[in-house]
């Protein structure tokens, strides 16, 4: 070391990718094997670790249980001591990447290490993964019923996952073909929006004063007169604009009316589909812990919660995955999401994904999502 107590790199034997270009080290090492190291918030390890880490993710997902250093001998291929192996997995632990049980003196992967071997660690396997005799991916979506195809593809993401399969609405332009007003009693009034798709939606709006059936119908033909065809935010901004040409008591209506139709719109649109909540009973990470299952089903009663997280995970391209604890966009420790956008036309309009254990088969459920989503796509934009 200098005079300023900074050592060298090659007085320390570290590994290349954690040496400063100026040729010493800025983040913690670990001594003891010199297995590797983090550099801006990366860890970085040598390739005897990153192989033993590997295996012993590999295998704590196969098997589900603690595992030790002569497992991990086999496993890994290395011919290493187990006393070596130790060692590796005491450095390991200390980066936080493995921890150890209270009931076992094997390891098993952390949050951290499930990044790492997820971020750099996982193979890229054929699309073509059904197993043996099930029908193909596609004819199980049942692509050639739009209609069908957002509750087939919650339930196709549940069963090739056996996790919880999660799917949200496509979201559509708040366009309107056609507006009515039905007078329900005094200052309450019924709105009734039609879709140029002919989705319809109601929504009862009071009013500060009471309103005829004639003036109601005025209001009717002069908004589909006027404006059918345009979204209800170009609506919005139009009437302000234009309401000094329309009777004050008039105008009013039909802002509220425009009001209550973009409120009922994306609550409609709002829509989670959530399939397999019941497969977490069979998880063997959840099931004897009654509490933690509480709490993800109540997880899945709350669509507004799903609704967040999907959309915060829907915002790339191409497949994500957030494994729990690592932030805040998944909230419990114990849970992992893989998602993917989906599109219609070229345009993103929902996400879908798979929710399950950290203890999942990465590769696989990346593989799942992904498919689904490309499948969900054509089918929708086939329509």
């Amino acid at each position: 070391a200098d005079a300023f107590g900074v050592e060298l790199a090659d007085e320390r034997s570290v590994p290349e990718a954690c040496r400063h270009p100026r040729d010493y080290t800025t983040g913690a090492f670990v001594d003891r094997g010199k297995i590797g190291c983090v550099k801006g918030g990366e860890t970085i390890l040598d390739e005897r670790a990153r192989t033993l880490l590997k295996a012993l993710v590999e295998r704590y997902i196969a098997d589900g249980q603690p595992v030790g250093s002569r497992t991990l001998s086999r496993a890994s291929g290395l011919e290493l001591s187990p006393a070596t192996i130790r060692n590796v997995m005491a450095d390991l632990e200390e980066l936080g990447l493995i921890a150890s049980p209270h009931t076992s003196a094997g390891r098993i992967p952390t949050a951290r290490g499930y990044r790492l071997f997820v971020d750099t660690m996982l193979t890229a396997q054929p699309r073509d993964f059904a197993r043996e005799g099930e029908p193909p991916i596609e004819a199980q979506l049942h692509a050639d019923q739009p209609q069908r195809v957002i509750a087939n593809a919650a339930q196709l993401l549940s069963s090739l996952s056996s996790f919880v399969g999660v799917i949200t609405a496509p979201k559509k332009p708040s366009v309107f073909h056609h507006i009515e007003f039905m007078r329900l009693s005094e200052r309450r009034v019924l709105v009734i929006l039609v879709a140029p798709d002919g989705d319809v939606q109601n929504r009862v709006i009071f009013t500060a004063q009471d309103y005829t059936a004639a003036q109601l119908q005025e209001a009717s033909n002069f908004l589909t007169a006027n404006y059918a065809g345009l979204t209800l935010e170009q609506v919005r901004e139009r009437l302000k604009v234009e309401v000094d040409a329309l009777r004050g008591e008039i105008s009013a209506l039909m802002l509220a009316a425009v009001e209550a139709g973009s409120e009922a719109i994306a609550e409609s649109h709002e829509q989670v589909v959530v399939a397999g909540e019941r497969n977490l009973l069979a998880i063997q990470d959840f099931s004897s812990d009654l509490g933690g299952l509480r709490k993800l089903f109540d997880l899945f009663e709350q669509k507004t919660l799903l609704m967040r997280l999907l959309e915060v995970t829907g915002r790339a391209e191409g497949v994500r995955i957030f494994i729990g604890g690592e932030s805040l966009v998944v909230p419990y420790e114990e849970l992992s999401v893989v998602s993917a956008p989906y599109e219609v036309d070229g345009r993103v309009v929902g996400t879908l994904g798979v929710i399950g254990p950290t203890r999942m088969a990465y590769n696989r459920m990346i593989r799942i999502v992904d498919i689904t989503s490309r499948l969900v796509s054509n089918a929708l934009s086939m329509k």
